[in-house]
């Protein structure tokens, strides 16, 4: 199977709830669509350093993670981002990749929003067994 990608949607999750309270103006929540690569072989949800300046991501951690190359650097984990798509919705933490390097949707964010790839049309779709809901298992 090839490269699978798909149109994420991603926002400051803290834009997002001082909206909710109406602590913000809509026009401070920055969100903003992502083609990403969808990496089942990667756990976590990466995005570029110019993705974290725009949505305005506050560093909470840092961590060393190891590539697909087997490099092993240390990074910023930032968060939380609420990731959108279709009708499934999840807030998650997120990985920075130097520069302007392709992001990532890992297993993580996959498994919350309940989302897969099809094999057949090498796409991403929400679980066809619940298409109106994600199912979660505890």
């Amino acid at each position: 199977m090839g490269y699978v990608f798909a149109t994420i949607g991603l926002a400051n999750r803290w834009h997002v709830i001082n909206d909710r309270h109406e602590l913000v103006d809509d026009y401070e929540i920055r969100s903003i669509e992502v083609e990403m690569l969808v990496d089942t072989g990667s756990l976590y949800m990466c995005i570029n350093e110019s993705i974290r300046t725009y949505l305005n991501l506050e560093v909470i951690d840092k961590g060393k993670f190891q590539l697909a190359d087997g490099m092993i650097g240390e990074y910023e984990i930032v968060g939380p981002v609420e990731v959108r798509f279709a009708n499934r919705t999840c807030r998650v933490d997120a990985i920075v990749l130097p520069g302007n390097n392709q992001c990532l949707l890992g297993a993580i964010p996959m498994e919350a929003m309940d989302i897969l790839i099809s094999p057949t049309r090498q796409e991403l779709v929400v679980n066809p067994a619940h298409p109106d809901y994600a199912l979660f298992r505890l």
